[in-house]
Formats: structure tokens, sequence, C-alpha cells
């Protein structure tokens, strides 16, 4: 029997980080730190400030330091409580406020093939999937946004944001329908990754779904597509035929960090609203920019 509420969060995380080489070479992107955090921990924080029970990451070789960050770390907690370090003792405690499970998908094929790993974790129910790459900041957390529409209207709900019309060739572009309502449009078909010449819009998906079950038969049926890869675009494109998917505009502020800049600009970002860094590297900046001027 199918239930209604959206308790279940699949964070596919089993990618290579080809653009953050060398770092990624023997480190997992997911964990490349903002400011203090790893990626991944403030993509599982939006998860639970959603309201989501139980999260699923994906991993590939090489990701096991994810599966330890998750873990407890008995020596290192007992160290800190035996010092008297109560504040870092916090920090390190498991207190992630869900039930976190780990699959790993043996071959990259895609991230389609990725979220097909989930199937029996799943089951019969509505599911949000975060990507690792995207950080996505505004006052009610994204992945909350897609839950409460979905509430309104039963059906799948996909993020996307406007992009420059240059960039389309970087994304899943939406050919629009009709708008539901302010920012949710109904979608005639989803395009993976046109050319700025062949793309029906510059709405592009963003790293964040709200998908019904009915997705992975489509995934286990899909043939290969843009790169040879299970895309799951194609799929919600399938799925859209079948039942209405939506498109909801994020008007909040995303951070890239599956890219160097991305990275670099999303720590300052980050850091200046840091209690413990954001004094200093204020001050760092204004220095910087002096120096800049004089030069």
């Amino acid at each position: 029997m199918r239930t209604n509420k959206v308790k279940k969060a699949i964070i596919p995380a089993a990618g290579s980080g080809t653009r953050l080489l060398p770092a990624t070479k023997a480190m997992a992107k997911e964990m490349m730190p903002i400011v203090d955090k790893p990626t991944i921990q403030l993509i599982v924080e939006e998860a639970v400030a959603s309201g989501i029970e139980e999260i699923l990451i994906i991993t590939g070789k090489g990701k096991r330091p994810i599966e330890d960050h998750f873990d407890a770390n008995i020596e290192l907690e007992a160290t800190l409580r035996e010092k008297g370090k109560l504040d870092l003792l916090k920090l390190v405690e498991d207190n992630f406020g869900a039930k976190i499970y780990f699959v790993r998908q043996p071959y990259p094929k895609g991230l389609g093939d990725a979220v097909l790993q989930a199937k029996a974790f799943v089951g019969n129910e509505p599911f949000v999937v975060l990507l690792g790459d995207d950080i996505m900041s505004d006052t009610t957390p994204l992945s909350k946004q897609l839950i409460d529409s979905y509430y309104k209207t039963n059906t799948s709900q996909i993020a996307v944001m406007e992009v420059e019309p240059s960039q389309t060739s970087s994304y899943g572009i939406i050919d629009v329908d009709s708008q539901l309502e302010e920012g949710l449009y109904n979608v005639k078909k989803f395009v993976e990754k046109p050319k700025p010449e062949d793309a029906p819009s510059n709405l592009a998906i963003i790293g964040r779904y709200l998908l019904t079950p009915d997705i992975f038969s489509i995934l286990e049926n899909l043939e290969p597509g843009v790169g040879g890869e299970i895309q799951l675009t194609d799929a919600i494109d399938q799925l859209n035929r079948t039942q209405r998917v939506f498109a909801k505009t994020f008007r909040g502020v995303r951070y890239d960090t599956g890219n160097k800049l991305g990275l670099i600009t999303t720590n300052i970002q980050y850091g200046l609203e840091h209690p413990e860094v954001k004094e200093g590297l204020k001050q760092y900046i204004i220095d910087l920019a002096k120096k800049l001027e004089k030069e």
C-alpha cells in the first residue's frame, strides 16, 4: 500500500569528482569542507530540516570516508570528554537527526542508475533526491518546499531555476506547458543538456527532486542517453507522459561545490556567517581589497 508521507531521501554520492582534481584523487568530493563541515553534512542537514526521517547515501569506490563521517567515533568522543572539551564533543557526536544508510553503486552508469540502487530502500513511498554538489540556501529548505508542493498536488516535483542561456548544455532543461500557480509549472517535456540554440527555456533542473516510486520501473528499462549513461532526466520525461510532473522554481541561493571556483566562493559565503571566523574573514577581505586597489 502506498503512503503519501514523504519521509525518505536519497543522496547520490558515487561520482568521481574530476572537476576538483587533484584533491579528489584520494578524497571523496562530498567530504570537501565548507568551513568546518563536509559538503554532504550540509545536504543531510537540509533533508533533516525538511522532515526526512531516513536517508540512503549512494556511494562508490573511494567513498568510505563518507560512511566513517556519519559513524560514531568512540575513541575521539572519549578523549574529548576526558579533556572537558564539551563544545567540540557536541560537534562530533551522532546527532544528525535521521537514520542514515549506505549502498554502493557498483558501476558508474549515471544518475538514473544511482537512483535505481535505492529501489528496495524506497519501497512504495514518495522520496526526495538531493544531489551532493548543490547546497541550497533559503528561509524554507528547498526539499521542504518540494514536499509541501507534493502534498498539494500528490505528484512528482522537480526544482528548477533560471540560468544563463549559454549554460543550458550543462543542465536538464524544462519545456514549459503552463503555470499552475506562481513559480509552479506544468512541464511539456524535459530535455537533457540541450545546446543553447535547441533549449526550450532557460529553466534548469538544479539537483533536488521529489519522485514517486513509479520512476523505478522506467529506470529499469531505460536506454542510455547523453554520455552513454542512464539519465534521470530522461526517466522523468517518460514519467511525465503518464502522470504529471511539476517544476517548482527555487528563489533562494544555489552554491555549486562541484567545481573549484564554486567551492571557494561557497566557503567565503559560509565563512562570512560562521561565528568563529566571520570577523577575521571580513577584515581579511577588506585588507585584500585595499591591497588590490593599490596594484
